[in-house]
């Protein structure tokens, strides 16, 4: 059996393999996150010289967090591929994080060649058994010649309505057959809109309101529909917050930022949500994390707008006053032509949330003092170093404070992150956000236990060129469940030490270079010798050691 293309009765043909690799080229798709695998072959093939880059990954786990940063970062779902059985288990992580963030994601899973199926073959699983209630659709090639229409059907899924993880599954023989190359086309995505009780409703409900508050959240944005908006908030004097780990959709600077809301914040969210007479959330819901564990705005005499595409409303909790059909491109191109009168109130709202929000981002000083190391200090000499548009990207752990915190978000799409708290995503997005914004410096804040999980993921980064700045936070130990056992299990320490490498040395021997800062007065150093070797061509880790209970506030 051929897998180039070849002559046959009727024209032309390719494998199926081929035409997939074809169709994701019709669909934007510039790069995809494996780990190869036998199962897959006819696909790699096709990928051989197709102009999209293969990012060839150490884990599946890692190349999943990077499709899934992918798909955060770009218009377009991020693509991952992984063999059966194990391969596909451990990418699982990554489906949970894009199902939880609601990222545009596909991930192709190479199966065991359709003659074998059922009879306990070599890594064989049930694809739709494992996958169906963490994705929004699960699809088997099991006919060749549909290998176009399901790849164009798994990215619409992917994209429209609550945009989410799709699988799709390639039995190793089925991709091998010859078919037509014809391509089935791209299909359109409806974003929505408000209709005409929607502006109705809308204009009664900020015409009553004294303080009203957006709440922006989820990956379905685009850079216009955030600069539309920012202008729309601004000349309005509308405040705007972010959902937990979504920041940069409103920048930083803008005076109608007043930070994020969520976890990590010195006041508790259920303030900022009980203070306002008015929420318009906009694509997001108010799920578990907003609402502080389902406490805030479970009044149902609260007014809450809801605008999200989802018609299921999936995570929402509290009352709903209005529910927007919309993407928030959709509603936002709608939102600019709303009349709407702005009041002094507003301003005054505006302006008492967004000093709180001043205050909570100040930076703290610059220490350079001979005391153990610490992050207040790190921030407080990195962030004045950092160009206009630089990124960060962090993972889940008591080191991601500082990030939420003193990091500015000046541009859109400036912060990646997982909202379902998954440890092992800094290094795979930092990596996916380099490659899709090679001129920007991208910074990833880690924890020991976090930067672990997927350290190996720096191999990925030299080998295509990638070069974020890389800041472990080592406390050694799982820093947040040990304040949940403080909590409930006073001085009975147990599962949460660790004893850590040297990670300065392993940044060195995967081809980058590493600082290690163990006193405030070595930071500056450390920082200033990472920044020059981002400059030359190589990713740079600066280990800081700090002391184990440590805390951003």
């Amino acid at each position: 059996m051929t897998t180039a293309a070849t002559s046959a009765v009727g024209g032309a043909t390719k494998s199926a393999g081929h035409v997939i690799v074809d169709s994701l080229k019709a669909h934007g798709v510039d790069r995809t996150w494996i780990v190869p695998g036998e199962s897959f072959l006819d696909v790699l093939d096709g990928l051989y010289d197709s102009g999209i880059e293969t990012m060839v990954c150490r884990h599946e786990g890692g190349a999943a967090y990077a499709a899934e940063a992918d798909g955060k970062l770009s218009d377009i779902p991020g693509v991952a591929m992984v063999t059966r059985g194990p391969g596909a288990a451990n990418a699982h992580v990554g489906l949970h994080t894009a199902w939880q963030d609601s990222t545009p994601m596909v991930l192709f899973v190479g199966l065991i060649p359709f003659a074998d199926r059922d009879r306990e073959a070599f890594q064989e699983f049930d694809i739709r058994a494992w996958f169906n209630t963490g994705a929004k659709r699960v699809m088997v090639l099991d006919q060749a010649e549909r290998a176009s229409e399901i790849v164009a059907e798994a990215f619409f899924a992917a994209k429209s309505g609550r945009p989410g993880p799709v699988i799709v599954g390639l039995p190793e023989d089925v991709i091998q057959e010859q078919i037509s190359p014809e391509l089935h086309p791209v299909i359109p995505v409806a974003v929505g809109g408000m209709v005409r009780d929607d502006y109705q409703d809308l204009q009664e409900a900020l015409a009553k309101s004294e303080k009203p508050l957006v709440v922006t959240g989820g990956s379905d944005w685009t850079e216009e529909c955030a600069a539309k908006l920012t202008a729309w908030l601004e000349e309005h004097r509308i405040p705007a917050a972010a959902e937990w780990r979504t920041q940069g959709v409103v920048p930083s600077g803008s005076d109608c930022y007043v930070g994020p809301i969520g976890y990590g914040r010195p006041r508790p969210s259920i303030d900022i949500l009980e203070a306002t007479d008015l929420v318009i959330y906009v694509g997001t819901v108010p799920g578990d994390v907003v609402t502080s564990g389902y406490m805030a705005r479970q009044n149902w005499e609260n007014t809450n707008f809801l605008v999200t595409i989802d018609t299921s409303l999936r995570g929402r909790s509290g009352p709903v006053t209005k529910h927007i059909v919309a993407k928030p491109a959709g509603f936002v191109e709608d939102l600019v032509n709303l009349k709407v009168e702005t009041k002094d109130s507003w301003d005054q709202w505006r302006g008492v949330m967004r000093r709180e929000q001043e205050s909570f981002a100040a930076l703290p000083p610059a220490d350079a003092s001979d005391v153990t190391a610490t992050m207040d200090a790190m921030m407080a000499h990195l962030v004045p170093q950092l160009p206009e548009d630089a990124m960060v990207t962090f993972g889940a752990g008591e080191h991601t404070n500082w990030a939420h915190r003193y990091f500015p978000t000046r541009t859109f799409r400036s912060l990646v992150s997982c909202g379902n708290g998954s440890m092992g995503y800094s290094v795979p997005s930092a990596i996916a956000a380099c490659k899709m914004f090679p001129e920007k410096l991208v910074v990833t804040i880690a924890g020991d236990g976090e930067f672990m999980m997927n350290a190996n993921e720096l191999a990925t980064a030299t080998q295509y060129g990638a070069t974020p700045l890389v800041i472990v936070m080592d406390n050694a130990e799982y820093g947040t469940i040990r304040t949940h056992q403080e909590r409930h299990y006073p001085g009975r320490i147990s599962g949460t030490q660790l004893v850590n490498p040297d990670f300065a040395m392993m940044a060195d021997s995967y081809g980058g270079v590493g600082f290690s800062a163990r006193t405030n007065a070595e930071i500056p150093a450390a920082i200033d010798g990472a920044l020059a070797a981002i400059k030359d061509g190589k990713f740079a880790l600066i280990h800081l050691f700090v002391e184990q209970r440590a805390a951003a506030y």
